[in-house]
């Protein structure tokens, strides 16, 4: 898995294409699948945050470590917080629009954590790359006699 020192992105309204570039570097580092789908989601509802209730602008700095991939979301306004983060954990008050996608992100993500300094507010994704996400080459579909005929399939001897 050759995973990149890092990839770095200003966080801009063109999801699509931090979407793409996240799902390339999470992929290379081993992620794939419904979890790597899951991962990036994650990554676009922080960088919505941002964007609807963090002043906008910052940054996207992804990080290979050894087991997983961490997505750091910088934001230069600094009004996401702590109790943030544990309000929307616990599904209770949605306060100043941090509310549902922190709690979706929370859900979807292995770990969760938060920094707060005068110079913004940094959140981290972290997600580890399991042994169901190993891509394994597909092999040949295989029937068995005692499975029914596939739905769109005529009955054996018809066709």
């Amino acid at each position: 898995m050759g995973m990149e020192p890092e990839l770095r992105c200003p966080i801009s309204t063109d999801l699509d294409a931090i979407r793409g570039l996240v799902r390339g570097y999470a992929g290379r580092g081993g992620l794939a699948g419904e979890r790597l789908d899951n991962f990036v989601l994650a990554v676009n509802e922080a960088v919505t945050n941002v964007l609807d209730h963090g002043g906008g602008a910052g940054t996207v700095l992804a990080r290979g470590r050894p087991g997983g991939v961490t997505v750091e979301i910088a934001d230069t306004a600094g009004l996401l917080s702590a109790g943030h983060l544990a309000a929307a954990r616990h599904g209770r008050a949605r306060t100043e629009g941090f509310g549902f996608g922190l709690w979706l992100i929370q859900h979807l993500c292995d770990g969760v954590d938060l920094d707060q300094s005068a110079d913004g507010s940094r959140l981290r994704l972290h997600m580890d790359v399991r042994e169901a996400d190993v891509r394994r080459p597909a092999g040949p579909l295989v029937r068995h006699e005692a499975e029914p005929e596939w739905p769109d399939q005529p009955a054996a001897g018809t066709g």
